[in-house]
This record gives structure tokens, C-alpha cells and sequence, in this order.
């Protein structure tokens, strides 16, 4: 009997870890080669990923792996933005101060459209159905209309943008790196909302939503933690620490969890037990440079990308053939 109890309370353990979601594991690698560098990627969640090449954006099939499509001609280009509700994609092009605008099915550019200075993060919003340009060096962010593909108005932030989030309700919320504050203003009006200090969060750079219970996850590049802060007050709820170089954060509505992915080759995983309670789940092992991820929310999957990497920060050298996509997949 006792023997029969213990199995009973051993079972009530592993299916309550399980529900509570994580145990993530590196189940495929894709390697896709290719020369150049890389930045964020985008799943559309109809089972394709769109990863920045430097100067190309290569379209994967997330069931084969394999290249399926190209938007050429994006000089520097960092983000993708997709807007499924327009049949529509946007890339920021950093080199060139521009956002190419493709089709989303025929990967076809139909025209580019000049931005602010140096743009970096690219963000759809619904709501506004606006595209907004976070732009690097010139501390400001561009805001198009994505339906007419014309420049709608510009807001200087007061520092330079990294990755930003929407509330769709007509907030649109972005990390400044140099200042460690996090800024919300109106997707419409296109004026401030509220400017916050992130308290104990070093050089914040990817930046992802909890929209139900209004919880923002900023990735604090520069001092290994993730600042998790309400998103109407601007208060600071949690700082779990994370890897090393976190460049990417995502939040998976339906598992309540939110990862962060960093260049020392580690996804953390962090549960929302609550609003205001969260804990780290686990800590994956990718490999070394994947510091970009983009997540499935329809699949689950989380993708991250990396290569051979060598040198220094500003004499890197990339092993030729070796860039690879690394896919992770968990169990709630």
C-alpha cells in the first residue's frame, strides 16, 4: 500500500512538471550554409522561417528545413516584420536607411521605402496597422502605414532603440539599450506614454508581451537577467538571471512561459507561476553565438541560429558553410 503511494505522488509530480510546461531539447539542426551574418528571424506560424542574411532574408520550411525562398537586395538588413492581415512583409534594411515591402506569398518586393537613420528592430502592429522602424543611429522611430506603404509620422525616443513589443491595443512599448529605460507610446498619436527606469537591467535589448496579464520581458544584455515589469505601471516584478549576450526574448501565451536566448549558447526558460510570481524552468543548451531566436506559438518551436564563429567582436571570422538552424521543441 505505502509502495502504491509513493508511485501515486511520484506520477502527480512528473504530470504536474509536465503541465507546468519546459523540458526543452534540441531535437533537429538544419544546416543551411550560405555566406553572411545574421540577425532576427520570424515564424510566421504557417510553417516558414524568415531569418536575416546580411544582405538577403532566407525563407525555411519548419517541417523540411530546407531554403524554400530569398527576399534579395535588404543592405544590412536585421528584422522581419510580417503583416498576415495585409498579405504583407517588411524588412529593416540598416545599411541603406530603407524597408523593403514584399508579398507574403511570392517573396516579391514591391517597392522600398526610406526610414530614419540606421534601422535596426521592425515591428507590425495590428492595431495601428503601422510597421515601426526602431532606429539605431538616429535614436527615433519611423512609423509606416502598411496598407498605403507610406512613411506616417516619426517620434524621437532620447536613445537608441533595440527590440520592441504592442500591447494591440494601441501601445507599442521599446527597449533603449544605451539608457537601460523602457519607453510606451501611442501606435496613433505617435507621443510618449510613460518612460521607465529598468532598475538593475544593463543594456536591454530583445523585449517580448504577456498580453493578458500585461507583463513585459526585457533581456538585459549586459548584466545576465531579465527584467519582467507591469506593463501599465512600469513597476519591476522579478529579475531572474539568464545566459550571457541575450540578444532575443519570446513569450508563449498558451504554455505561460517566456525565454530568453543568449550568445553564450543557452535559452532560458522562465515559468509565469502568476501575474507577479515567476521562476526559472530550465536552462537549454544550444551552441555558442545563438543569440536570436524566433518563436513557433503555433507549434511551440523554438528556432535559434549560430555558426562557427572566431576572433573578436570586431575581427570575427565565420567558418564558410557552417551557419545552421537549431530547433527546440518542449512538452507541457
Amino acid at each position: 500500500m505505502r509502495k502504491a503511494i509513493w508511485v501515486s505522488f511520484i506520477l502527480i509530480g512528473i504530470a504536474a512538471a509536465s503541465a507546468a510546461g519546459g523540458d526543452y531539447k534540441v531535437t533537429k539542426t538544419w544546416k543551411l550554409g550560405g555566406e553572411g551574418g545574421w540577425d532576427y528571424l520570424t515564424a510566421d506560424g504557417e510553417g516558414r522561417l524568415f531569418i536575416s542574411r546580411g544582405t538577403r532574408v532566407m525563407v525555411v520550411d519548419t517541417t523540411s528545413g530546407k531554403q524554400v525562398g530569398e527576399i534579395a537586395d535588404t543592405a544590412g538588413v536585421h528584422g522581419i516584420a510580417l503583416a498576415p492581415d495585409l498579405g504583407k512583409g517588411f524588412t529593416s534594411n540598416g545599411r541603406e536607411d530603407t524597408v523593403s515591402v514584399f508579398d507574403l506569398k511570392s517573396l516579391a518586393v514591391a517597392k522600398k521605402i526610406k526610414v530614419g537613420s540606421g534601422p535596426d528592430a521592425i515591428l507590425y502592429d495590428p492595431f495601428s496597422q503601422r510597421v515601426f522602424t526602431f532606429n539605431g543611429k538616429g535614436h527615433d522611430t519611423t512609423a509606416v502605414d502598411a496598407s498605403k506603404g507610406e512613411v506616417a509620422g516619426k517620434l524621437d525616443l532620447g536613445g537608441k532603440p533595440e527590440f520592441a513589443a504592442t500591447d494591440e491595443k494601441g501601445t507599442i512599448f521599446v527597449n533603449l539599450e544605451d539608457k537601460s529605460e523602457l519607453v510606451a507610446f501611442d501606435a496613433q498619436k505617435l507621443t510618449e506614454k510613460a518612460r521607465w527606469k529598468l532598475t538593475d537591467c544593463e543594456e536591454p535589448t530583445g523585449l517580448t508581451i504577456d498580453r493578458k496579464n500585461r507583463r513585459l520581458f526585457a533581456g538585459c544584455g549586459g548584466n545576465k537577467k531579465m527584467a519582467i515589469v507591469d506593463a501599465d505601471s512600469g513597476r519591476m516584478l522579478a529579475t531572474p538571471a539568464i545566459g550571457d549576450g541575450c540578444d532575443a526574448t519570446a513569450f508563449d501565451a498558451d504554455w505561460g512561459l517566456a525565454f530568453a536566448s543568449a550568445g553564450d549558447g543557452t535559452i532560458t526558460v522562465i515559468r509565469e507561476e502568476g501575474p507577479d510570481k515567476f521562476s526559472v524552468a530550465q536552462t537549454l543548451t544550444t551552441q555558442k553565438g545563438a543569440r536570436t531566436m524566433a518563436l513557433d506559438a503555433r507549434t511551440h518551436q523554438l528556432f535559434t541560429v549560430t555558426a562557427n564563429v572566431t576572433g573578436t567582436r570586431e575581427n570575427r571570422k565565420i567558418e564558410p558553410n557552417s551557419f545552421v538552424v537549431l530547433v527546440a521543441e518542449g512538452s507541457r
